[in-house]
């Protein structure tokens, strides 16, 4: 038997992309006085989920502005080569984001590429904001992300397969933690608490850094 495929499990947001959409969402799309969810959150009277949910239901701009700032998040130009490139070295690619898969689907489909994704589905209507729903029940649901990207690590290293990580935020170190530090790939608010913690990793700038690194080792 054949030894079994690579995985890279990746984050989307501000990691697949240039920009977070929530983060553009803040500065464009939402109004200004909004209550404080991500200090409802912090003081765990909501999950990251429901907090997240909450700030994109109040976005009252047209679809096509919508559009507008999804298409300016800068999604890894390289993209389609990138996988490719990863595909002929033995490297699967799946997509973990608390985001919404409403946007993550988009933006793919755009590129040409068709890669599994594992996020909070969604749909956005005028009037009503991006409303964002919990995923089904199942083996990578997350109570407090939708998505328990932990457990998609876990579920290919019980497979004996060879997995990787990268990402950029808070919500990554659970799965970034359970890859070697050789293939632990981070930046943003991931490497900050990494470093802080002492725990190894590499850093990257863009997306595409992370393929060729991958590419140059034999999986």
């Amino acid at each position: 038997m054949p030894p079994a495929r690579s995985l890279l499990v990746t984050d989307f947001d501000g990691t697949l992309t240039r920009d977070d959409f929530y983060q553009l969402a803040v500065k464009e799309l939402l109004p200004d006085d909004l209550p404080d969810y991500w200090g409802e959150y912090r003081a765990g009277r909501l999950t990251h989920f429901e907090g997240l949910r909450n700030y994109f239901s109040h976005i009252r701009k047209s679809e096509a502005e919508v559009l507008d700032v999804v298409h300016r998040m800068g999604l890894e130009p390289d993209l389609a080569a990138c996988l490719r490139e990863l595909d002929s070295a033995g490297w699967d690619v799946v997509v973990t984001s608390a985001g919404c898969a409403w946007y993550i689907d988009l933006l793919l489909a755009e590129a040409g590429v068709d890669i599994p994704v594992y996020s909070n589905p969604g749909r956005f209507v005028e009037g009503r904001g991006l409303l964002m729903e919990p995923p089904p029940p199942g083996p990578f649901f997350s109570h407090d992300l939708g998505v328990d990207k932990a457990g998609v690590v876990r579920h290919a290293l019980g497979e004996g397969r060879r997995v990787a990580f990268a990402g950029d935020g808070f919500p990554d170190q659970e799965a970034a933690l359970l890859v070697p530090d050789d293939l632990r790939f981070a930046r943003g608010d991931l490497a900050a608490v990494l470093a802080e913690s002492g725990q190894g990793f590499i850093p990257y700038s863009r997306w595409s850094d992370v393929a060729r690194d991958l590419c140059g080792r034999p999986a």
